[in-house]
């Protein structure tokens, strides 16, 4: 059984992260917008071009969300409902996205609902349900969708993630390690910025426990620099348990990794001996 993190001056907040992998390629007759542009208008001729360009309501909405503008993305995802009808579970899902971009949590689990409604096996809008009750910080409720999306689709690591964020803010940190080791396994680089989560609403913690945390599971999974970087934040954020830190298992991994080992000789404030 794991200690449970000691620590003080905890400054917790929560990211979204959200990018288009899984939004689904356009249609072969539809034209591409970039998030630069404005959304053309259907039917109006492109630059230098007699036949005419086709984008779809979706793709309007798609433009307009790749821009942050998600109250004009929901009026054309809404629009898009209405013309396809309301069993379309990926223009609900993105919707929801939209909506909890916006902070209206309720709506936006409507809306996800909506989507395992049209589909029941939607695991990425699963998912985006049990975010959207972290947000509202009802994390045991949550445990059940993240695992619903697991069961659908093991292979996300992003799923892992958000699982093992609830589990450590019910101080279940066994399971919660557990989780960010999967998820390291499923995908090394699921911490990095360019990493691609499709429609998925990443809940990610910002606390000393996460960091501590997941620089454990990067520790045991040998990635030295970045478990660095990890420990390193969890102690400027008031980790300070050296003893904790030098006896366990994972660090010992990367005890002789020159950055670990400057770390432990300089940390950023003075820690327990």
């Amino acid at each position: 059984m794991i200690p449970r993190v000691q620590h003080v001056g905890i400054f917790a907040f929560t990211t979204l992260a959200v990018t288009a992998a899984f939004w689904g390629a356009a249609p072969a007759t539809a034209a591409r917008v970039s998030a630069d542009q404005e959304p053309p208008a259907a039917g109006s001729p492109t630059t230098g071009e007699t036949r005419p360009m086709e984008i779809t309501l979706e793709q309007r909405a798609d433009v307009l969300m790749a821009r942050k503008n998600y109250a004009g993305a929901i009026a054309y995802y809404d629009k898009a409902l209405k013309e396809s009808g309301p069993n379309n579970p990926a223009v609900w899902n993105k919707m929801g996205i939209a909506y909890q971009q916006l902070n209206a949590f309720p709506r936006a689990r409507k809306d996800f609902s909506n989507a395992t409604h049209a589909d029941k096996n939607f695991a990425e809008a699963w998912n985006n349900i049990g975010t959207v009750l972290f947000m509202e910080k009802r994390y045991g409720k949550s445990l059940s969708y993240y695992r619903r999306a697991i069961k659908l689709k093991g292979d996300v690591a992003s799923f892992h993630i958000n699982l093992g964020s609830s589990y450590l803010k019910l101080k279940k940190w066994d399971q919660a390690g557990e989780e960010y080791r999967a998820a390291l396994s499923i995908d090394p680089t699921v911490l990095s910025p360019d990493s691609s989560v499709g429609t998925v609403v990443h809940a990610g913690l910002a606390d000393v426990d996460y960091y501590f945390y997941m620089a454990k599971a990067l520790a045991s999974k040998g990635n030295s620099e970045v478990a660095v970087r990890y420990l390193r934040r969890a102690l400027e954020d008031g980790f300070s348990d050296r003893e904790q830190i030098e006896s366990d298992p994972d660090f010992q991994k990367i005890s002789k990794y020159p950055a670990y080992v400057e770390l432990m000789r300089n940390p950023p404030f003075a820690i327990k001996k």
